[in-house]
């Protein structure tokens, strides 16, 4: 079967492209060795069947990050290359065409993004680059997939190998500036609201009121959906599963298999979020919970990401995460992770090296509340006051910020600086936000939905042999003298590792201080995240990474809840 493989620059509607071309038979896994995620698909053109690679965005064959070094390795194997550029910064996109003409594999260019380059006053001669880059180059507007079927037609024709071009990095510039003197035009163009709103949105002054708007909007939004989503979908879907599952719970009879697979019966009948077996709770988290709110975070992050918007948000954010070892794109694994952490310490994927990732992870497990954990701040501490809820937010922040400014000075490895390219911004295609968001839904459930799986059945087996509880024992001490809690509290905290919100109803009859509320739920909040989450880090940071973050965990949780005890409780 022959391989295309796409390359190009990020964010010059390369994914776009492949979407057309594809249709929705596509597979979107991680390179082998790597955690680098690229998407392939498969078209028939006649009666011949083709393989499409949409390879991670580079700027250059020289690598600088692991996603262009899979880019490298993935061209290695192509019979043709697509090389996507944006017709509206033709200077920059070149660089990776020259190169592209120095390897020995029949080629193929796209002017994407033609009706922009229109739009912006921006004229290219086709025939003329045609000739001076020796390779077919075809214009098109991928988002209406105007041009598809004309590059499409290539695909089935006997495709020549360009004449072999080498040349050094100066030359290189050199033939840009006279290849772009020869091709393209510029006329003059009147200032737009489009490019109004650009300037407000990326200017701090302005930039940064108007993202904490948008985060804000975005997170009522994936609260109010997804509550939604969950009482008027999931739930009722439940419901017609819990006759099946009450007989089969009646079926197994009282015993060990029992409380594994069906778990405790809650005044004598099945609580999908209070059983804990593997075939209640294990289904009912991912699918009944997790799954609408990832769903409407990923609508969302689909609407942002085309918008423009995303990489306007990471460059106002990028000093500050500078200081923490990551980069701007830090930003994301955090937006994602108020819904639910697992998808947000996935998407430290967009993280370039392994150091990044771990502190991205780690601090996603510590300090950013998904829905679950913010329902149990409010729920445990909005009875005492609205002071009360701010002051835990604010240590969460605090610890944030302060444990990757620790991390960023004494975890080994590269916190290299990122370029990021600012694209115009765009009108949404909804085809086109649903597709994407297809995508990543069929990669969540494939790459998370088992650990989260895996997670709930290896804490709920500790739970049913009494590991658990032996532990709870274990730690009342800790409890009492450090943290200044009801020796009952460490029921509630080790419940918490596998549902957050149950733990409500553990503290609640506690009878506890306002102060003593907050010392638990901000520990509850910190020490570990969901057993999904855990699974999840397991995956991403391999053995001894998870295990690494974990310490970080229970050492800052721990801490920290024994510094607020004397603040708040004294000694």
């Amino acid at each position: 079967m022959k391989k295309i493989v796409l390359m190009g620059n990020p964010n010059v509607g390369k994914s776009v492209v492949f979407s057309r071309l594809t249709g929705t038979h596509v597979i979107t896994s991680n390179f082998p060795g790597t955690t680098v995620d690229y998407s392939q698909g498969a078209t028939c053109l006649g009666r011949e069947r083709v393989f499409i690679i949409d390879a991670p965005g580079t700027y250059s064959l020289d690598p600088t990050n692991p996603a262009e070094e899979v880019s490298l390795r993935i061209l290695n194997e192509a019979d043709i290359v697509v090389n996507v550029l944006d017709a509206t910064n033709l200077e920059r996109n070149l660089i990776l065409t020259l190169e592209l003409l120095s390897r020995n594999v029949p080629l193929l260019v796209v002017l994407n993004l033609w009706d922009e380059a229109a739009h912006t006053g921006i004229e290219i001669d086709v025939s003329r680059l045609q000739e001076l880059l020796g390779v077919p180059v075809i214009p098109t507007v991928a988002v209406t997939g105007e041009g598809i079927a004309e590059l499409a037609s290539y695909f089935s024709q006997d495709a020549s190998v360009p004449e072999q071009k080498n040349y050094s990095d100066e030359e290189k510039w050199v033939m840009i500036g006279q290849i772009t003197r020869e091709v393209q035009t510029i006329t003059h163009r009147h200032h737009t609201l489009r490019d109004l709103i650009s300037d407000i949105t990326i200017k701090p002054v302005t930039g940064i009121p108007v993202a904490i708007l948008v985060i804000l909007v975005s997170l009522w939004a994936v609260i109010f959906i997804g509550e939604a989503c969950i009482t008027y979908i999931t739930d009722p879907l439940f419901e017609l599963y819990l006759p099946i599952i009450t007989q089969v719970s009646e079926f197994i009879g009282p015993g060990f298999i029992h409380q594994i697979l069906i778990g405790e019966l809650v005044d004598g009948g099945i609580d999908f979020e209070q059983s804990m077996g593997i075939l209640t709770t294990g289904l009912y988290v991912p699918f009944g919970i997790v799954l609408p709110y990832v769903i409407v975070f990923y609508i969302l992050a689909a609407l942002l990401e085309d918008s423009g918007y995303l990489p306007r948000l990471a460059t106002l954010t990028d000093t500050f995460f500078h200081r923490l070892g990551m980069h701007g794109y830090g930003i994301v694994p955090v937006f994602l992770g108020l819904g639910c952490n697992v998808p947000g310490i996935l998407a430290t994927r967009v993280l370039e090296t392994r150091k990044q990732r771990f502190i991205a992870a780690t601090l996603i497990a510590i300090s950013i509340p998904c829905m679950a954990k913010t329902a149990m701040i409010f729920g445990t501490i909005g009875q005492f006051g609205f002071l009360y809820i701010l002051l835990v937010i604010a240590v969460l922040v605090i610890v944030y910020i302060t444990i990757g400014m620790v991390l960023s000075r004494f975890i080994h490895g590269e916190c290299p600086e990122i370029f990021l390219e600012i694209p115009p911004y765009r009108t949404p295609r909804l085809n086109m936000v649903m597709k994407k968001t297809w995508m990543r839904l069929v990669a969540f459930i494939a790459e998370a939905v088992p650990y989260l799986f895996l997670g709930v059945l290896l804490i709920n087996i500790l739970y049913a042999t009494g590991f658990l509880a032996w532990l709870g024992t274990a730690l009342a001490p800790l409890i009492v003298g450090w943290l200044g809690l009801p020796k009952e509290a460490s029921g509630a905290l080790l419940t918490g590792f596998l549902r957050k919100d149950l733990a409500i109803g553990m503290l609640l009859p506690l009878d506890m201080t306002a102060q003593q509320m907050v010392v638990a739920v901000t520990t509850l909040t910190m020490y570990f995240p969901c057993a999904g989450a855990f699974a999840v880090l397991y995956r991403e940071l391999g053995f001894s990474g998870m295990i690494k973050s974990v310490i970080v965990m229970a050492t800052t949780a721990f801490f920290v809840g024994g510094i607020m005890r004397f603040i708040l409780i004294g000694i």
